[in-house]
């Protein structure tokens, strides 16, 4: 699951970069949904993880 968040997060932060930029000026609103996702999404898997007690990465 944690991989699946990082991937993500990874994609958010090129779309973001991309529309915050000037480059794809439609796609902010867009970049911005999908950054915000990925970051519940990294936040419930951090918390899971802590929960569970598990330090896989």
């Amino acid at each position: 699951m944690f991989s699946w968040v990082v991937t993500f997060l990874v994609i958010a932060l090129i779309a973001g970069i991309l529309g915050f930029g000037g480059v794809a000026g439609a796609s902010i609103e867009i970049a911005k949904a999908i950054f915000f996702i990925a970051i519940v999404l990294f936040l419930i898997s951090a918390v899971v993880g802590l929960v569970r007690g598990r330090t896989r990465v």
